[in-house]
């Protein structure tokens, strides 16, 4: 499979290569140099996914803003538990 330049990715093709990575690397059967390569491509997509999330919120900020609706919360995980 021929991989994509970093920038010319979208989230979730960026999610879907970092899950294959992952799978890659534990199952532990790499050479130490293709494990490392692709533990840096990881870390950059890792970096690249995190940067597009953020901006996604930040632009759902502005347009909760813009339209004078609530703020943005953290989640809660705890809060549907009884």
């Amino acid at each position: 499979m021929a991989k994509k330049k970093l920038e010319n990715l979208s989230f979730e093709e960026s999610l879907n290569e970092l899950d294959t990575i992952v799978q890659s690397l534990e199952q532990g059967e790499l050479s130490l140099e293709e494990s490392m390569t692709l533990f840096e491509r990881g870390l950059n997509l890792s970096q690249l996914s995190q940067v597009k999330l953020q901006a996604a919120e930040q632009k759902v900020q502005i347009l909760l803003d813009k339209n004078g609706t609530a703020k943005l919360t953290d989640f809660d995980s705890s809060a549907g538990e009884s």
